[in-house]
């Protein structure tokens, strides 16, 4: 079967960022709803379009295709009275940007009574090599088209 809208890829996926550091060894093997759906990186999608279970390949994705440029607008300090104590550096909290679209942020730093904040994707802004292997292609069934996503060998509970 190949892959295009509506099947359900199995892959592994092996990343490095543009200085050679593996991100993740890509051991794990993972579903996901082909056919943008955004439930993989959209160039991932254009590398898998039209191939079949056993295929590999080796694609370096620029920022567009993978997790976006990083957008400055999303770095901000607030003060640290806002938060609640035990605030730490790499910790993360949900809020809004200033046009009010949700976004996670992580802590970058405190700074004395200031913590600096990053909304953007920790791999924004990064090239990144990704080595992929299709395990398995499937058609999804019409709750995965429904629900947006590819569901378990057990199916999938809301």
């Amino acid at each position: 079967m190949k892959i295009e809208k509506d099947t359900v890829v199995t892959v592994t996926a092996r990343i490095q960022n543009a200085q050679g550091k593996v991100l993740d060894e890509g051991k794990t093997a993972r579903a996901y709803l082909h056919g943008g759906y955004g439930n993989t990186l959209h160039g991932i999608e254009v590398a898998l379009e039209g191939q079949e279970k056993g295929f590999g390949t080796t694609v370096t994705l620029q920022p567009s295709l993978a997790f976006g440029e990083r957008d400055e607008s999303l770095v901000t300090s607030i003060p640290k009275t806002q938060f609640p104590p035990g605030i730490k550096v790499g910790g993360q909290l949900e809020g809004s940007d200033e046009q009010g679209r949700r976004h996670l942020f992580t802590v970058k730093k405190i700074k004395g009574d200031t913590v600096h904040l990053d909304g953007n994707h920790p791999l924004a802004g990064e090239d990144l090599t990704i080595t992929l292997k299709v395990l398995d292609v499937r058609a999804a069934s019409p709750e995965e088209i429904q629900h947006g996503h590819a569901h378990g060998a057990h199916g999938h509970h809301h």
